[in-house]
């Protein structure tokens, strides 16, 4: 049946044909006017132009199937989950229509097959496929209306190829890739605070940014330090992924700080110790002296508290007997006896 109303479209040639039945496979409805999709097929690689001399390719068609992408799935997020937040349904909404997503879908449809472009823009052009997606909404919009696309979307994608409710609650740990990315490449990481508000809602916002290696990169926003560090995280990683420029300064800044680090210190620090803890020897005799210790005289070396020979307590004439007017004593008695004379006389 279906072959019987293309044959009934009038396409005059069999490569149009197959375009048209193409079209009909994806997006689930016959194809009005088929210039629409094959703009949105043609990429700016092609040099084509119009009857006015103007460029002719599918970035007006993207742009446009951009926002009606955006209002449909945001339509079909909300009333999928009611009593849901702004920041859920945002971040639902993103994840649906981000670039790895279209990219996927594209080549899911077989919308790629179709792209008119050069083989060396097909081949280095990561987001061909998605931007061809968008623009092939922004032909069916132009052909058949909002509600037209607002059924592929709901039947198309979402009904075969995504799961909403999957694609809701899936986490996508960016922040986490980018640590083991840093981690693995020795490159410093921290993620600082920007600003911590409330919305209109008074709901509480979070704004983060990623610094590299004392470089700032991607900023984030969200209603939760995680969702704002996600946000951060991942478009660091795609700035990582796309800027060769970006990426160099990182790993410039890099090597100035283990240059730094690696450096010899100039003042080498001292090993001798500091002694002061330890008393001097002149101070050691005083501690060690008894000061209660008196000599009461000496003779001959003889200490004359014990009668010790030999035991020397200062000079030998401490006490002069020639004063007292006797002899050297003989004997302990004597000495006492010399002693107390000289002391009364």
């Amino acid at each position: 049946m279906l072959n019987n109303i293309i044959d009934r479209v009038k396409l005059p040639f069999r490569k149009e044909k197959e375009l048209y039945l193409s079209l009909y496979e994806i997006i689930g409805i016959l194809p009005h006017n088929l210039s629409y999709y094959k703009t949105a097929l043609l990429h700016k690689s092609v040099a084509r132009r119009n009857a006015k001399g103007k460029p002719v390719n599918n970035e007006r068609l993207e742009f446009l199937g951009d926002a009606i992408l955006d209002a449909i799935v945001g339509d079909i997020v909300y009333e999928h989950f009611p009593g849901k937040r702004e920041g859920f349904l945002t971040n639902t909404r993103s994840k649906i229509v981000q670039r790895d997503t279209l990219n996927h879908l594209a080549k899911e449809l077989g919308i790629t097959k179709l792209i008119l472009s050069s083989g060396h823009s097909s081949s280095h052009n990561s987001y061909l496929g998605g931007n061809a997606f968008e623009a092939l909404v922004g032909a069916l919009y132009l052909d058949h209306g909002y509600d037209a696309c607002m059924r592929f979307m709901k039947k198309q994608i979402l009904g075969e190829l995504i799961n909403i409710d999957k694609v809701a609650y899936k986490e996508v740990n960016f922040k986490s890739k980018l640590i083991e990315w840093s981690q693995k490449n020795k490159v410093q990481l921290d993620f600082k605070l920007l600003e911590h508000s409330k919305d209109k809602q008074g709901n509480p916002t979070f704004d983060f940014q990623v610094v590299l290696e004392g470089i700032s990169c991607g900023e984030g926003h969200g209603y939760s330090k995680k969702e704002s560090q996600q946000e951060a995280a991942k478009i660091t990683l795609q700035r990582l992924r796309k800027e060769a420029r970006f990426i160099d300064k990182v790993f410039s800044a890099k090597a100035n700080r283990t240059k730094m680090e690696e450096e010899p210190m100039l003042d080498v620090p001292e090993t001798t110790q500091n002694m002061d803890f330890i008393v001097g020897s002149d101070e050691l005799k005083e501690k060690r002296e008894n000061p209660f210790q008196e000599e009461v005289f000496s003779e001959n070396g003889m200490d004359v508290r014990d009668g010790r020979k030999g035991i020397q307590h200062g000079k030998k004439d401490d006490f002069d007997f020639s004063e007292v007017g006797i002899a050297e004593a003989e004997d302990r008695e004597s000495v006492i006896a010399a002693a107390e004379a000289a002391a009364f006389k």
